[in-house]
């Protein structure tokens, strides 16, 4: 199972003035991940959609297309013109599904989407807020969800966690849960921004799974399209 985490930053590139998404689908499909963990996905987006040629609504069903036939959309940050969130792409079937708003302010809406896949996968794909104030609150909140997985139950976790001061890292490890680039390199990884990282924000936790291997892409073809490097780690079933 070849599990790819990644902040698409609603299809632009670093400065928000040159849409990338279908580079980023291009990008995407090429690491044949099996699952797809995403975040800032945009759902609607009128203002974009009346101004800019290119622009795609549904983002989560373009970048699926053809190559993962079951693909779920979390609505987080609802505006007057439109909504974004998070989203779940996978080659396999996903059997149950929810949505966990997770915001403490409404002007920084955040979720948790939660998937179990037909094997009994539970996948799960996060994003955190920029203050320490929201992620305590939101460590809680997912603290609580993984206490109503069953303890034997295979486990993915992944996502933006916005975490460069390590105290969500350090509370999910308290859960038993194992980060995949801690796991290989002795150290989460820094993510952000892409074309120079220097801050360690996303993450892939994995429980009651084999770690085959982890990277952070990146090189000069990501660094051209979100201000997010993405992570990839591939599994066996234990």
């Amino acid at each position: 199972m070849r599990v790819l985490s990644y902040n698409i930053h609603k299809g632009f590139a670093i400065g928000n003035r040159t849409l990338v998404l279908e580079e980023i689908r291009h990008a995407i499909r090429a690491t044949g991940a099996d699952l797809a963990c995403l975040q800032e996905v945009v759902g609607e987006n009128r203002r974009h959609a009346a101004a800019l040629d290119r622009w795609i609504d549904t983002q989560f069903e373009f970048l699926a297309d053809e190559v993962w036939d079951y693909r779920i959309y979390g609505q987080n940050a609802v505006y007057d013109h439109g909504h974004h969130g998070n989203a779940i792409l996978s080659k396999v079937p996903l059997v149950q599904h929810h949505n966990h708003d997770v915001s403490i302010m409404p002007t920084s809406q955040r979720g948790i989407l939660h998937a179990i896949t037909e094997e009994g996968l539970h996948v799960l794909c996060a994003h955190f807020g920029l203050l320490a104030i929201e992620r305590r609150y939101q460590i809680v909140r997912l603290r609580q969800l993984l206490q109503g997985i069953p303890p034997d139950a295979p486990l993915v976790l992944a996502g933006d966690f916005n975490d460069w001061r390590e105290q969500s890292h350090r509370a999910l490890r308290a859960c038993g849960l194992r980060e995949a680039m801690e796991q290989v390199s002795g150290r989460v990884q820094k993510t952000f921004p892409a074309h120079w990282p220097l801050l360690r924000m996303d993450r892939i936790y994995y429980r009651n799974l084999e770690l085959v291997s982890a990277q952070r892409l990146d090189g000069s073809a990501w660094r051209e399209l979100s201000d997010h490097n993405p992570l990839f780690a591939e599994f066996a079933p234990l």
